[in-house]
């Protein structure tokens, strides 16, 4: 699969995110039901570090977010709360300023280093063309929970 297309469905994918944070009420954004470790808002904001985390990090460039948000949604953190008007006005901008950014830097040849990594699914990544691909799987697992949480919260 073409690269290009790699990043079309990142884009597609976000927009559903970003359908998801405009029509959930905010009470249920952050509840999260029996049965599960988190809810629709961890899950949105979670998908935006893990790019950053998957494409520059590993490629040892500088990510493009706080590290504030890093370490409220990296891998291994759980739901914490209600998360700030401030924050979430600017996950909603970043879902589709850092994909279109990647998209960029790869464009221009930003990514000439990259740390390979062995992801949980046990997908191994030796390039940041691998990780880009992973982190369009990625996304889509993370959009299936969404849409499972959406229905047992009946939003």
């Amino acid at each position: 699969m073409a690269l290009e297309t790699q990043f079309t469905i990142v884009i597609k994918n976000r927009e559903r995110l970003h359908h998801y944070l405009e029509t959930t009420p905010k009470e249920e954004l952050v509840k999260i039901p029996k049965g599960f470790n988190n809810n629709i808002w961890w899950n949105i904001a979670h998908v935006v570090v893990t790019e950053q985390k998957l494409v520059y990090g590993l490629s040892r460039l500088p990510l493009n977010i706080s590290k504030e948000l890093v370490e409220k949604y990296q891998k291994g953190t759980a739901p914490k709360g209600h998360p700030p008007a401030n924050e979430v006005e600017e996950i909603k901008k970043l879902l589709f300023s850092l994909p279109e950014k990647t998209k960029s830097d790869y464009n221009n040849g930003m990514f000439t280093d990259f740390k390979s990594y062995m992801t949980t699914p046990k997908v191994e990544l030796n390039s940041v063309e691998d990780a880009i691909a992973f982190n369009a799987f990625h996304e889509g697992l993370h959009l299936g929970s969404i849409m499972a949480l959406a229905r047992v919260l009946k939003v």
